[in-house]
C-alpha cells in the first residue's frame, strides 16, 4: 500500500498564500485536517477566507514564522532570495514549489483531468466543476480563479481531481493526468523556454503523457487523442450556432452525431470552444450529455472574466483578466458587439517578459482602439525592463496616453457616457484598482 506524501507532514507553511492557486492547495490540507499557516505580503479575500477556515495568515511577518512547520511550501511569484524561503532552507526545513505540491495532492484522486493553455484554463476547470457536480461525482476542483459558485476550490470527494495545469517553468510536466487538456499553444511565458518550438514540444509531452489527450482541433500534431473545435472535422464541434445579446447556444456533435443542445450564460464566442473542450472532457470520463447541458447552463462566469464592476455616467464597466493578445482581441470583439457606443479601454500589461516577448502582437491588438489608456506594468516577478513597459508600449500607439495613477485612470474614464463600454483589462491590480476609482467616483457624484 503506498504512503500518501501528505501523511508524513502535520503542519505546512505556504510563502504567497494569498495567491489564487496557493491559497486553493490549502484549503484542501484544511479540508484533511492539517495545521496550515502561511504568509503574504498583504491581505486579501483568499487570506481572509483561508484565516475563517482555521489558518494561520502572517502578513509582513518576519521569516522565524516558518520555524514551527514541517513543509514549506513556495510559489514561483517568490523570489529565490525571500527571506522566509532562505530561513526554512537554513533550518533544513522541507522544501518544495506550488507545483511539487499539486502533483503530490493529485496523487490522493483515483483520476486527474488537467487543462492546460495560454487562456480558458480557468473558465474550462469551472465548467468542468459544473458538469460533475450536475452529475453527482464526487470531487475537487482547483481553479485558477474565482468561480461564482466554486470560488477557487470545491472538494466533495476524491474519485476524480479536476485542475488547471500552467505552462510557467513546466509546471504541468509535472503532474501525470489521466485525461489532458490542451485548449491552445499560443506562445507565452517565453522567458522560461527556448522559443516557442520548446513551449509546443512541452504541450505534445503533457498532453501524451495522460491516458486521453484532448486538444484544439488542428493546434499541435498530437499521436492519436480527442479533438474539439469549430472545424466538422474535429470529435466535438459545435453546429447551429446561435448568438443573443452577446450568449451563444449550439448544438453538439460527436464523431458527427447531435448530442443536443447546449446554452450558454457566459459572453463571447471563445466560450463556445471552452464548452466544448470542457464536453469532450467530460464524456471522455463517461458523463451522459444530460449533465453535460446542465452544468454548462449552470455556470454563470468566474470573476474577471468579461465581470460587470458597475458604471460611470451610464456607461457599463467591464473587468476581464486578458492580458496575453489572444485574449485581448476576443474580449475586445465581445464588448464591440454589446455596445451601443464608444469603447473605453484601460489595460495593464502584465510582467515586462510578456510585453516585450510579444510586443508586436500587443500593438496589433490595440492599436485600432480609438480610446485607450495604457496604465503602468504590473511587474509580478520582474525587474523594470524598458524595451517592455507599458510606456514603452503607450508611446507605439499613437491613439494610446499612459497613466500611472489611479487619477490617470478616473479622468480617462469621466468622458465615457451611457450606450458605452469601458473595459479594464488585465492580469495584475487593475481589477483592485478599477473597484476602488468607481467606487470613489460614486460617492462624488
Amino acid at each position: 500500500m503506498r504512503v500518501k506524501f501528505l501523511d508524513t507532514y502535520d503542519s505546512f507553511y505556504f510563502i504567497g498564500v494569498g495567491g489564487v492557486s496557493m491559497s486553493g492547495l490549502a484549503k484542501y490540507l484544511l479540508s484533511l485536517g492539517k495545521k496550515v499557516s502561511g504568509y503574504d505580503a498583504s491581505p486579501n479575500e483568499f487570506t481572509e477566507e483561508l484565516e475563517n477556515l482555521g489558518a494561520e495568515i502572517f502578513i509582513g511577518e518576519p521569516a522565524d514564522s516558518v520555524k514551527d512547520y514541517d513543509l514549506i511550501i513556495y510559489t514561483d511569484a517568490i523570489k529565490d532570495n525571500d527571506v522566509r524561503l532562505t530561513e526554512a532552507r537554513r533550518l533544513s526545513k522541507n522544501v518544495i514549489s506550488r507545483g511539487q505540491l499539486l502533483y503530490e495532492i493529485s496523487r490522493d484522486f483515483k483520476k486527474v483531468i488537467a487543462v492546460s493553455g495560454c487562456h480558458g484554463k480557468t473558465t474550462c476547470c469551472a465548467m468542468l466543476a459544473h458538469i460533475f457536480s450536475a452529475a453527482g461525482k464526487k470531487f475537487a476542483a482547483h481553479i485558477g480563479g474565482k468561480d461564482l459558485t466554486f470560488t477557487n476550490f470545491y472538494y466533495c470527494g476524491n474519485d476524480f481531481l479536476i485542475t488547471e495545469a500552467c505552462e510557467y517553468k513546466k509546471n504541468f510536466l509535472l503532474l501525470k493526468p489521466n485525461i489532458s487538456l490542451v485548449l491552445n499553444s499560443e506562445p507565452d511565458h517565453l522567458e522560461c523556454y527556448d522559443g516557442e518550438d520548446e513551449l509546443k514540444r512541452s504541450y505534445i509531452q503533457f498532453a501524451d503523457c495522460a491516458d486521453i489527450s484532448v486538444s484544439l482541433y488542428c493546434d499541435l500534431p498530437l499521436r492519436g487523442g480527442v479533438s474539439f473545435g469549430f472545424d466538422k472535422s474535429a470529435d466535438f464541434y459545435a453546429k447551429n450556432i446561435r448568438s443573443g445579446g452577446g450568449v451563444f447556444s449550439f448544438t453538439v456533435c460527436e464523431s458527427g452525431r447531435e448530442l443536443g443542445t447546449v446554452n450558454l450564460n457566459v459572453y463571447g464566442k471563445h466560450n463556445v470552444l471552452n464548452a466544448l473542450a470542457a464536453t469532450a472532457a467530460a464524456r471522455s470520463a463517461g458523463i451522459p450529455f444530460e449533465f453535460i447541458r446542465d452544468g454548462l447552463s449552470s455556470f454563470s462566469g468566474v470573476e474577471r472574466r468579461f465581470e460587470n464592476i458597475g458604471n460611470v455616467n451610464g456607461a457599463e464597466c467591464i473587468a476581464d483578466y486578458a492580458h496575453h493578445p489572444a485574449e485581448l482581441r476576443a474580449t475586445i470583439r465581445t464588448a464591440k458587439k454589446l455596445s451601443e457606443g464608444k469603447l473605453f479601454v484601460v489595460f495593464q500589461p502584465h510582467t515586462y517578459s510578456r510585453t516585450k516577448n510579444l510586443f508586436k502582437q500587443f500593438v496589433k491588438v490595440l492599436a485600432p482602439i480609438n480610446n485607450l489608456l495604457v496604465y503602468k506594468t504590473f511587474a509580478a516577478r520582474e525587474y523594470f525592463d524598458d524595451a517592455g513597459s507599458a510606456l514603452t508600449l503607450s508611446h507605439s500607439l499613437k491613439k494610446s496616453r499612459y497613466g500611472d495613477s489611479p487619477q490617470d485612470i478616473a479622468d480617462f474614464i469621466s468622458k465615457a457616457q451611457k450606450g458605452d463600454i469601458v473595459l479594464f483589462l488585465g492580469a495584475g491590480d487593475i481589477y483592485v484598482i478599477a473597484k476602488e476609482v468607481l467606487k470613489n467616483q460614486a460617492q462624488y457624484k
